[in-house]
Protein backbone atom coordinates (compact mmCIF):
# COMPACT_ATOMS: atom_id res chain seq x y z
CA UNK A 1 0.00 0.00 0.00
CA UNK A 2 1.33 3.56 -0.90
CA UNK A 3 -0.24 6.59 -0.97
CA UNK A 4 0.15 7.01 -4.50
CA UNK A 5 -1.20 4.22 -5.21
CA UNK A 6 -4.11 4.50 -3.74
CA UNK A 7 -4.50 8.14 -3.56
CA UNK A 8 -5.39 7.89 0.27
CA UNK A 9 -6.04 11.59 1.75
CA UNK A 10 -3.29 11.73 4.62
CA UNK A 11 -3.62 14.00 8.19
CA UNK A 12 -1.00 16.60 7.51
CA UNK A 13 0.50 16.76 11.06
CA UNK A 14 0.44 12.99 11.38
CA UNK A 15 0.05 9.92 9.45
CA UNK A 16 -3.52 8.58 9.81
CA UNK A 17 -5.46 8.28 6.10
CA UNK A 18 -9.13 8.87 5.67
CA UNK A 19 -9.83 5.19 6.01
CA UNK A 20 -8.73 5.00 9.59
CA UNK A 21 -11.70 4.48 11.99
CA UNK A 22 -13.44 7.99 13.09
CA UNK A 23 -11.12 9.99 11.79
CA UNK A 24 -11.99 13.60 10.17
CA UNK A 25 -10.19 16.52 8.71
CA UNK A 26 -10.69 20.11 9.20
CA UNK A 27 -10.20 22.63 6.26
CA UNK A 28 -6.35 22.24 6.74
CA UNK A 29 -6.25 18.68 6.48
CA UNK A 30 -5.62 17.65 10.25
CA UNK A 31 -7.50 14.85 11.75
CA UNK A 32 -9.51 15.16 14.76
CA UNK A 33 -6.78 12.88 16.70
CA UNK A 34 -4.76 15.29 16.10
CA UNK A 35 -6.59 18.43 17.17
CA UNK A 36 -7.16 16.54 20.43
CA UNK A 37 -3.78 16.43 21.43
CA UNK A 38 -3.06 20.25 22.80
CA UNK A 39 -1.31 18.61 25.86
CA UNK A 40 1.76 21.23 26.66
CA UNK A 41 5.30 19.46 26.00
CA UNK A 42 5.95 20.45 29.53
CA UNK A 43 3.41 18.60 30.71
CA UNK A 44 4.20 15.34 29.39
CA UNK A 45 7.48 15.35 30.36
CA UNK A 46 6.33 15.94 33.61
CA UNK A 47 4.49 13.04 33.53
CA UNK A 48 7.36 10.91 32.40
CA UNK A 49 8.88 12.44 35.32
CA UNK A 50 6.00 11.28 37.65
CA UNK A 51 6.33 7.84 36.56
CA UNK A 52 9.99 7.39 36.60
CA UNK A 53 9.17 7.82 39.87
CA UNK A 54 6.46 5.85 40.50
CA UNK A 55 8.48 2.87 39.37
CA UNK A 56 11.63 3.48 41.58
CA UNK A 57 8.96 3.81 44.60
CA UNK A 58 7.42 0.59 43.57
CA UNK A 59 10.50 -1.32 43.06
CA UNK A 60 11.92 0.46 46.19
CA UNK A 61 8.67 -0.26 48.63
CA UNK A 62 7.34 -3.71 47.35
CA UNK A 63 9.73 -5.18 44.94
CA UNK A 64 13.36 -5.24 45.96
CA UNK A 65 12.62 -5.85 49.95
CA UNK A 66 11.37 -9.52 49.48
CA UNK A 67 14.25 -10.25 46.59
CA UNK A 68 16.39 -12.33 48.75
CA UNK A 69 13.45 -14.75 48.87
CA UNK A 70 13.21 -15.76 45.12
CA UNK A 71 15.05 -16.19 41.92
CA UNK A 72 13.78 -13.16 40.00
CA UNK A 73 12.30 -9.34 40.01
CA UNK A 74 11.21 -9.68 37.07
CA UNK A 75 10.23 -11.56 33.48
CA UNK A 76 10.76 -9.83 30.43
CA UNK A 77 8.43 -10.90 27.29
CA UNK A 78 11.23 -10.66 24.95
CA UNK A 79 11.36 -11.00 22.05
CA UNK A 80 14.33 -10.53 20.66
CA UNK A 81 13.12 -7.17 18.78
CA UNK A 82 14.81 -4.31 19.26
CA UNK A 83 12.30 -2.22 21.78
CA UNK A 84 12.55 -5.14 23.90
CA UNK A 85 15.89 -5.49 23.66
CA UNK A 86 16.53 -1.87 24.84
CA UNK A 87 13.73 -2.03 27.30
CA UNK A 88 15.02 -5.21 29.51
CA UNK A 89 19.27 -3.99 28.88
CA UNK A 90 17.04 -0.53 31.25
CA UNK A 91 15.98 -2.97 33.44
CA UNK A 92 19.00 -4.59 33.84
CA UNK A 93 21.71 -2.05 33.67
CA UNK A 94 19.71 1.20 35.20
CA UNK A 95 17.27 -0.50 37.66
CA UNK A 96 19.55 -3.17 38.50
CA UNK A 97 16.62 -6.01 38.08
CA UNK A 98 17.37 -9.62 38.36
CA UNK A 99 15.51 -11.25 35.04
CA UNK A 100 14.41 -14.22 33.09
CA UNK A 101 13.46 -13.93 29.48
CA UNK A 102 10.64 -15.74 27.76
CA UNK A 103 10.81 -16.42 24.42
CA UNK A 104 7.56 -16.90 22.20
CA UNK A 105 8.21 -19.06 19.51
CA UNK A 106 5.63 -18.74 17.10
CA UNK A 107 7.25 -20.41 14.09
CA UNK A 108 8.29 -17.36 12.70
CA UNK A 109 11.15 -15.93 14.39
CA UNK A 110 13.77 -14.79 11.94
CA UNK A 111 17.38 -16.16 12.05
CA UNK A 112 18.91 -13.25 12.87
CA UNK A 113 16.46 -12.29 15.65
CA UNK A 114 17.20 -16.21 17.15
CA UNK A 115 20.85 -14.92 17.24
CA UNK A 116 20.55 -11.65 18.93
CA UNK A 117 18.82 -13.41 21.27
CA UNK A 118 21.44 -15.79 22.37
CA UNK A 119 23.66 -12.64 21.74
CA UNK A 120 21.56 -10.27 24.29
CA UNK A 121 20.81 -12.56 26.98
CA UNK A 122 24.23 -14.30 27.21
CA UNK A 123 26.06 -10.61 27.36
CA UNK A 124 23.47 -9.09 29.38
CA UNK A 125 24.16 -12.42 31.73
CA UNK A 126 20.43 -12.92 31.81
CA UNK A 127 18.44 -16.36 32.18
CA UNK A 128 16.57 -17.51 29.43
CA UNK A 129 13.74 -19.71 28.12
CA UNK A 130 12.19 -20.64 25.22
CA UNK A 131 8.16 -21.18 24.86
CA UNK A 132 7.52 -22.74 21.61
CA UNK A 133 3.73 -24.23 21.32
CA UNK A 134 2.76 -27.14 19.10
CA UNK A 135 3.04 -26.22 15.28
CA UNK A 136 -0.46 -27.20 14.18
CA UNK A 137 -1.86 -25.84 16.12
CA UNK A 138 -0.31 -22.40 15.78
CA UNK A 139 -0.36 -22.74 12.47
CA UNK A 140 -4.41 -23.24 12.09
CA UNK A 141 -4.93 -20.33 14.55
CA UNK A 142 -2.78 -18.35 11.77
CA UNK A 143 -4.52 -19.87 9.16
CA UNK A 144 -8.50 -18.54 10.59
CA UNK A 145 -7.29 -15.46 11.52
CA UNK A 146 -5.78 -15.26 7.66
CA UNK A 147 -9.76 -16.53 6.40
CA UNK A 148 -11.83 -14.31 8.95
CA UNK A 149 -11.97 -12.07 11.86
CA UNK A 150 -11.81 -13.33 15.30
CA UNK A 151 -11.91 -10.14 17.48
CA UNK A 152 -13.52 -7.01 18.17
CA UNK A 153 -13.44 -3.95 15.75
CA UNK A 154 -11.52 -1.25 18.33
CA UNK A 155 -8.66 -4.25 19.32
CA UNK A 156 -8.29 -4.36 15.10
CA UNK A 157 -7.48 -0.52 15.32
CA UNK A 158 -3.98 -1.38 16.80
CA UNK A 159 -3.04 -4.73 16.00
CA UNK A 160 -3.67 -7.39 12.85
CA UNK A 161 -5.66 -10.60 13.60
CA UNK A 162 -2.76 -12.48 13.37
CA UNK A 163 -0.69 -10.22 15.68
CA UNK A 164 -3.44 -10.04 18.37
CA UNK A 165 -3.89 -13.92 18.25
CA UNK A 166 0.20 -14.20 18.57
CA UNK A 167 0.38 -11.85 21.37
CA UNK A 168 -2.76 -12.62 23.43
CA UNK A 169 -0.72 -15.50 23.71
CA UNK A 170 2.47 -14.06 24.99
CA UNK A 171 0.51 -12.02 27.55
CA UNK A 172 -0.97 -15.32 28.68
CA UNK A 173 2.10 -17.28 28.39
CA UNK A 174 4.16 -14.64 30.51
CA UNK A 175 1.35 -14.09 33.38
CA UNK A 176 1.30 -17.65 33.84
CA UNK A 177 5.01 -18.27 34.35
CA UNK A 178 5.21 -14.95 36.30
CA UNK A 179 2.34 -16.18 38.88
CA UNK A 180 3.58 -19.89 39.08
CA UNK A 181 7.20 -18.46 39.65
CA UNK A 182 6.01 -15.87 41.81
CA UNK A 183 7.98 -13.44 39.80
CA UNK A 184 6.39 -9.88 40.67
CA UNK A 185 6.59 -8.21 37.67
CA UNK A 186 6.50 -8.50 33.81
CA UNK A 187 8.07 -5.69 31.66
CA UNK A 188 7.26 -5.12 27.96
CA UNK A 189 8.75 -3.45 25.02
CA UNK A 190 5.99 -1.58 24.11
CA UNK A 191 7.39 1.85 21.89
CA UNK A 192 5.33 5.41 22.85
CA UNK A 193 3.25 5.30 20.71
CA UNK A 194 1.43 1.52 21.48
CA UNK A 195 0.48 2.12 24.89
CA UNK A 196 -0.63 5.34 27.01
CA UNK A 197 1.88 6.10 29.68
CA UNK A 198 -1.24 5.77 32.21
CA UNK A 199 -0.80 1.92 31.63
CA UNK A 200 2.48 1.53 32.49
CA UNK A 201 2.77 0.98 35.41
CA UNK A 202 -0.37 -1.71 36.06
CA UNK A 203 -0.84 -4.27 38.77
CA UNK A 204 -3.07 -7.17 37.36
CA UNK A 205 -5.64 -8.85 39.20
CA UNK A 206 -8.05 -11.35 38.29
CA UNK A 207 -11.05 -10.38 37.36
CA UNK A 208 -9.54 -7.90 35.01
CA UNK A 209 -6.95 -10.66 33.56
CA UNK A 210 -9.99 -12.85 33.34
CA UNK A 211 -11.51 -10.33 30.69
CA UNK A 212 -8.77 -9.81 28.94
CA UNK A 213 -7.89 -13.53 28.89
CA UNK A 214 -11.62 -14.37 27.72
CA UNK A 215 -11.57 -12.29 24.88
CA UNK A 216 -8.53 -14.15 23.49
CA UNK A 217 -9.22 -17.19 24.17
CA UNK A 218 -13.05 -17.60 23.56
CA UNK A 219 -13.05 -16.49 19.67
CA UNK A 220 -9.62 -18.79 19.15
CA UNK A 221 -11.36 -21.71 21.09
CA UNK A 222 -14.46 -21.60 19.56
CA UNK A 223 -12.28 -21.22 15.99
CA UNK A 224 -9.36 -23.98 16.74
CA UNK A 225 -10.84 -26.08 19.64
CA UNK A 226 -10.68 -26.47 23.24
CA UNK A 227 -6.37 -27.24 23.50
CA UNK A 228 -5.86 -23.86 22.55
CA UNK A 229 -7.30 -23.00 26.17
CA UNK A 230 -3.88 -24.91 28.18
CA UNK A 231 -1.81 -22.02 27.13
CA UNK A 232 -4.48 -19.59 28.85
CA UNK A 233 -4.33 -19.17 32.75
CA UNK A 234 -6.73 -21.90 34.49
CA UNK A 235 -8.55 -21.59 37.78
CA UNK A 236 -5.83 -22.22 40.41
CA UNK A 237 -4.38 -19.04 38.52
CA UNK A 238 -6.78 -17.32 39.58
CA UNK A 239 -7.31 -18.39 43.11
CA UNK A 240 -4.57 -15.97 44.86
CA UNK A 241 -5.09 -12.13 43.92
CA UNK A 242 -1.21 -11.59 45.97
CA UNK A 243 0.68 -13.58 42.95
CA UNK A 244 -0.34 -11.25 40.43
CA UNK A 245 2.81 -9.47 39.12
CA UNK A 246 2.87 -5.59 38.04
CA UNK A 247 3.45 -4.90 33.94
CA UNK A 248 5.48 -2.51 33.21
CA UNK A 249 6.64 -0.42 30.20
CA UNK A 250 9.73 1.62 30.71
CA UNK A 251 10.22 3.13 27.25
CA UNK A 252 6.70 5.26 28.02
CA UNK A 253 9.22 7.47 30.40
CA UNK A 254 12.34 6.60 29.40
CA UNK A 255 13.73 8.64 26.40
CA UNK A 256 12.82 7.17 22.95
CA UNK A 257 14.64 7.66 20.01
CA UNK A 258 14.64 4.66 17.58
CA UNK A 259 18.27 5.37 15.93
CA UNK A 260 19.72 6.28 19.49
CA UNK A 261 18.04 2.66 20.27
CA UNK A 262 19.58 0.83 17.73
CA UNK A 263 23.17 2.53 18.39
CA UNK A 264 22.98 1.27 21.84
CA UNK A 265 21.96 -2.08 21.58
CA UNK A 266 24.73 -3.40 19.22
CA UNK A 267 26.88 -3.24 21.94
CA UNK A 268 25.01 -5.96 23.33
CA UNK A 269 25.60 -8.51 20.20
CA UNK A 270 22.34 -7.35 18.53
CA UNK A 271 21.98 -7.07 14.55
CA UNK A 272 19.31 -5.50 12.43
CA UNK A 273 17.75 -8.20 10.36
CA UNK A 274 17.30 -7.77 6.86
CA UNK A 275 14.69 -10.10 6.56
CA UNK A 276 11.52 -8.44 7.97
CA UNK A 277 9.77 -5.76 7.17
CA UNK A 278 9.41 -2.03 8.02
CA UNK A 279 7.80 -2.70 10.88
CA UNK A 280 9.28 -5.49 13.08
CA UNK A 281 13.01 -6.60 13.96
CA UNK A 282 12.41 -10.54 14.80
CA UNK A 283 9.29 -11.94 12.69
CA UNK A 284 8.58 -13.25 9.52
CA UNK A 285 4.85 -13.07 9.61
CA UNK A 286 4.46 -9.73 10.05
CA UNK A 287 4.32 -8.95 6.76
CA UNK A 288 1.93 -11.06 5.99
CA UNK A 289 -0.35 -10.00 8.91
CA UNK A 290 -0.12 -6.23 7.91
CA UNK A 291 -1.49 -7.13 3.72
CA UNK A 292 -4.21 -8.87 5.45
CA UNK A 293 -5.19 -6.35 7.48
CA UNK A 294 -4.68 -3.73 5.05
CA UNK A 295 -6.60 -5.70 2.37
CA UNK A 296 -9.52 -6.47 4.61
CA UNK A 297 -9.89 -3.08 6.40
CA UNK A 298 -8.22 -0.41 4.76
CA UNK A 299 -5.70 0.86 6.68
CA UNK A 300 -2.11 -0.38 8.19
CA UNK A 301 -2.35 -1.79 11.96
CA UNK A 302 0.66 -0.12 12.99
CA UNK A 303 -0.75 3.33 11.82
CA UNK A 304 -2.05 4.42 15.11
CA UNK A 305 1.13 3.45 17.35
CA UNK A 306 3.70 5.00 14.25
CA UNK A 307 1.01 8.17 14.22
CA UNK A 308 1.01 8.38 17.85
CA UNK A 309 4.60 8.64 18.07
CA UNK A 310 4.90 11.55 14.90
CA UNK A 311 2.11 13.46 17.33
CA UNK A 312 4.26 13.13 20.05
CA UNK A 313 7.55 14.29 18.68
CA UNK A 314 9.30 10.74 19.31
CA UNK A 315 8.77 9.91 15.62
CA UNK A 316 9.53 12.64 12.04
CA UNK A 317 6.62 12.36 10.26
CA UNK A 318 8.76 11.46 6.91
CA UNK A 319 10.14 8.72 8.93
CA UNK A 320 6.75 7.52 9.98
CA UNK A 321 5.41 7.76 6.63
CA UNK A 322 8.14 5.46 5.25
CA UNK A 323 7.31 2.62 7.60
CA UNK A 324 3.75 3.20 6.90
CA UNK A 325 3.68 3.84 3.13
CA UNK A 326 6.83 1.70 1.92
CA UNK A 327 6.00 -1.04 -0.46
CA UNK A 328 7.62 -3.99 1.37
CA UNK A 329 9.23 -7.09 -0.19
CA UNK A 330 7.25 -9.43 -1.97
CA UNK A 331 9.46 -12.50 -0.79
CA UNK A 332 8.47 -10.75 2.76
CA UNK A 333 4.79 -12.41 2.02
CA UNK A 334 6.19 -15.27 0.48
CA UNK A 335 7.20 -16.98 3.08
CA UNK A 336 4.41 -16.99 5.36
CA UNK A 337 2.28 -17.98 2.64
CA UNK A 338 4.03 -20.25 2.27
CA UNK A 339 4.77 -21.98 5.96
CA UNK A 340 1.03 -21.91 6.18
CA UNK A 341 0.19 -23.96 3.40
CA UNK A 342 3.04 -26.56 3.57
Amino acid sequence: MTNHDNQLKLCSKCILPETFPGIDFDNKGVCNFCRKNTRPVEAAAEEKTQYAQKFRDLLNAQILPGSSSRAYDLLMAYSGGKDSTYTMSLLKQKYDLRILALSFDNGFISDTALSNIKAVTDKLGIDHIFFKPKWELLKKSFSVARERELYSKKALERASTMCTTCIGLVKSICLKTAIEQEIPLIGYGWSPGQAPIQSAIMRTNPSLARMAQQSILNPLRAAVGEEISAYFLQEKHYADAEKFPYNVHPMAWEFYNEEMILDDIQRYGWKAPEDTDSNSTNCLLNAFANEIHMKRYGFHPYVWEIANMVRDGVMTREAGFKKIYSEQPAELLNIAKQKLTE
